[in-house]
């Protein structure tokens, strides 16, 4: 698997996640982006890593899953991490960040020797305002259809994308060669 240093700094955390298939869709959906650490805050009670239907979803990501941490609060998730990442499907806000310039935000806060966490809210309900608040930085996810949001791994899927897009474009302008490449 290709490691790279904006992949290895992150780590996804998932608050009051419902549903087991969402935590195995998102441990995979994260892995296939380089992505090994997710942590799960206070999940329902069938939301657990141990669930057979989170395993069935994690297809070939079962180690994330495995070693998936289970915390009670987000205070416990957030510990080692320098910049949080929150996401937010609420619209009018200030300073909100699409997922490309958040990950061109956590490039440059992991470029000064910074942990980064991208903090997902559970799947009815999102991240409350008190959670929000313990991140340094938020990111809404643009929607052309009078959506409310998406689904909860397929938003980890579309951050985790733009992080490891965004790692392989500092590493080809670093001179590195492209790990993508067919030559």
């Amino acid at each position: 698997m290709l490691v790279l240093p904006l992949t290895r700094a992150t780590r996804f955390v998932l608050v009051g996640p419902h549903y087991p298939e969402n935590v195995g869709a998102a441990a995979r959906a994260i892995k296939t982006m380089g992505i090994t650490e997710l942590v799960l805050v206070n999940p329902g009670r069938l939301a657990r890593p141990e669930n057979e239907m989170a395993f069935k979803m994690a297809v070939r990501a079962w180690d994330v899953l495995e070693s998936a941490q289970v915390v009670d609060d987000l205070a416990s998730a957030l510990r080692g991490v320098d910049c949080a990442f929150g996401t937010t499907a609420r619209r009018g806000q200030s300073g909100i960040l699409n997922p490309r310039d958040a990950a061109r935000k956590a490039h440059e806060e992991v470029q000064r020797g910074q942990r980064i966490a991208v903090v997902l809210g559970n799947e009815k309900t999102g991240l409350t305002h008190e959670e929000l608040a313990r991140c340094q930085q938020r990111i809404r996810i643009p929607m052309a259809a009078d959506q409310p949001s998406i689904n909860l791994a397929q938003a980890c899927q579309l951050l985790a994308y733009e992080w490891f897009m965004t790692a392989l474009e500092q590493r080809r302008k670093s001179g590195a060669p492209d790990p993508e490449s067919d030559e």
